[in-house]
């Protein structure tokens, strides 16, 4: 495929990997732009719990180079029960139930789990994305749609610039995993991890956005995957995915702060080659 659909130009999807997952998108997002690939002009951008995160920083602006080693106070969040994880991950397999009923129970996991207190899982997306407002339309559609699952109803839900809540507080809660941390409360209902809703979620950029009556149908779609397995690849035009080194670099446990810097710089090597696949279908400066 060759094209670059200049009149639509081109959207990204940054799926789910936890917080290695995140390093690695900020990382790989940084590196596209010291290749001349500006992933900020992609639009909409949709993010889905680590690539909420990224999605976020990389809308708004935020100097990556600043993420790429975390604080001793960023390392230092009490170690995720993955049987959690685990269990929630079982029952998404379960046959004979309707897919709400499924989320419902996996959100009643989250309440029930001792993992981060939201206030301190919200105060590290608030150093993380470094704002609260939103990125601001160029054009009639959001440029940023980030994805979460209210624990109650089972439903997803997505949330753009005119959903009227803090920026810090959709990341937080799309990034909810059980776990991981404790659902997000906003205007008083509980959120978690958006993936639970539809993986990366692609199909935001690749048609109409129902939940935000917007047309978000951008031409290209470029699908970023930290954890290749949670693809809705057919969705997307490319896919860019961790490769083996990077794999090793990740370890077998996403939710391990101690990796990650070298996931970060993982992304920065990956970098060169993804822009080079980006640029083979999208029209960019210099390109």
């Amino acid at each position: 495929m060759t094209q670059s659909r200049e009149s639509g130009g081109w959207a990204l999807v940054l799926g789910p990997g936890g917080p290695v997952g995140t390093a690695w998108l900020a990382g790989l997002a940084a590196g596209l732009r010291l290749a001349g690939v500006e992933p900020a002009a992609a639009e909409p951008i949709v993010g889905t719990s680590a690539g909420a995160i990224a999605g976020a920083m990389i809308a708004t602006g935020r100097e990556l180079a600043a993420v790429a080693e975390l604080p001793l106070r960023g390392r230092d969040r009490p170690a995720a029960d993955g049987s959690v994880m685990v269990r929630a991950l079982e029952l998404t397999g379960s046959p004979g139930l309707d897919p709400d009923e499924v989320r419902r129970r996996i959100g009643r996991l989250a309440l029930e789990a001792e993992a981060l207190p939201e206030e301190r899982h919200r105060a590290g997306m608030q150093f993380l994305v470094g704002t609260d407002e939103w990125p601001v339309r160029r054009t009639g559609r959001p440029r940023l749609l980030i994805t979460a699952v209210d624990v109650e109803s089972g439903k997803p839900v997505v949330w753009d610039d005119g959903s009227g809540i803090p920026l810090t507080a959709a990341v937080a809660a799309s990034s909810a995993a059980p776990g991981f941390a404790e659902p997000v409360t906003i205007a008083g209902r509980r959120y978690m991890d958006g993936a639970f809703g539809g993986g990366s979620n692609a199909y935001l950029a690749a048609g109409a956005n129902a939940c935000t009556g917007a047309d978000a149908d951008a031409g290209v779609v470029v699908l970023v995957e930290p954890i290749p397995q949670m693809s809705d690849g057919p969705g997307a035009d490319v896919r860019i995915v961790p490769d083996e080194r990077t794999l090793e670099a990740f370890g077998d446990n996403v939710g391990d702060m101690a990796r990650w810097a070298p996931a970060y710089r993982e992304g920065l090597r990956q970098a060169p080659a993804a822009a080079e696949l980006i640029g083979s279908v999208v029209s960019v400066p210099g390109g």
